[in-house]
């Protein structure tokens, strides 16, 4: 393997690579904390880069979660954050759909009640949220009442995801100007303890496949996300380092994006990984390679507290 590419970062490298950015972007889960756990000294790293003038934000495709309830969340675990710098798939939908499509009219949304937050404070009118129970005979699920003002489906994280609510947004996209937006491709959510439970890409898929049509999806590794945080902030792609633990997410954002990458090792993906995908020869699966790897963020630590 290239020691350009994945190489163990320690030592002087830390402080070389930290002098080289201005700014760093973190995914949430498997990073900075697992579960309702923070990675041991990951707030000491983010509130030292703080100290240090950097400028740290967070993007995560998870979409459960309003920004306010992530830098609550990050509060209670000792973290310096604010609601600005959070960056989540709720939020950035709700953003593509006023500056990207301009959506004029209201959004069906498969979705959580953050996304629907998320919405209302962009001044998007939406329906859908909650459970959408069977009822009558297939002929009558084939002319389910609809919105005449839905202008846009979008399918983010939804726990009451069901029959109904795929055939309803079917229905909305059997009209071919009606938008379609996902949140995010990630086919599982990694639970403590090795466990997992299906993520949302499992439900863009589902709707996907009925509806014969491809959604464009906000979150990582779209480079959307970046230019939610860039646009606002005015980062600099050159001087700005994507930390993940996820290859095919964070890193190919960082790739996507012309980031610096560093994959940490407190989550889904591995070494390994990296190195089968470096050794594949796909152009494409190159862009999952981080620049670097370490076990975990707290080994930032020392040249921090320098």
């Amino acid at each position: 393997m290239s020691a350009s590419k994945c190489s163990r970062l320690s030592g002087a490298l830390i402080e070389q690579l930290l002098d080289s950015v201005d700014s760093v972007l973190f995914d949430c889960d498997g990073v900075i904390w697992r579960g309702d756990q923070a990675i041991p000294g990951a707030a000491q790293v983010i509130n030292r880069l703080k100290e240090k003038g950097k400028r740290v934000f967070f993007v995560t495709n998870n979409s459960s979660k309003t920004r306010r309830m992530y830098a609550e969340k990050m509060s209670g675990m000792g973290f310096n954050v604010s609601e600005e710098e959070v960056f989540g798939t709720a939020y950035c939908s709700a953003v593509y759909l006023k500056t990207v499509c301009h959506v004029e009219g209201k959004v069906y949304l498969i979705g959580s009640d953050a996304m629907r937050q998320e919405l209302e404070a962009m001044g998007i009118p939406h329906t859908g949220v909650g459970a959408d129970h069977i009822v009558g005979r297939q002929a009558d699920w084939a002319n389910v009442p609809l919105d005449p003002e839905v202008k846009a489906v979008v399918v983010g994280f939804d726990e009451h995801f069901s029959y109904m609510k795929m055939n309803r947004a079917f229905q909305y996209l059997s009209q071919r100007d009606c938008l379609f937006v996902g949140t995010n491709r990630d086919t599982k959510l990694p639970l403590e303890g090795g466990k997992a439970v299906p993520g949302t890409g499992c439900l863009l898929q589902a709707v996907e496949t009925a509806a014969q049509r491809r959604a464009q999806t906000v979150g990582k590794p779209h480079r959307f996300m970046f230019d939610c945080v860039a646009s606002k902030f005015g980062v600099e792609r050159g001087r700005c380092l994507m930390v993940g633990d996820r290859l095919d997410t964070d890193i190919l954002l960082g790739s996507n994006c012309g980031l610096k990458t560093l994959l940490t090792l407190t989550g889904v993906s591995s070494v390994a990984d990296a190195e089968a995908h470096q050794r594949s020869g796909c152009p494409e699966r190159q862009g999952m390679v981080p620049d670097y790897y370490v076990d975990s963020i707290a080994d930032l630590l020392p040249a921090l507290q320098g």
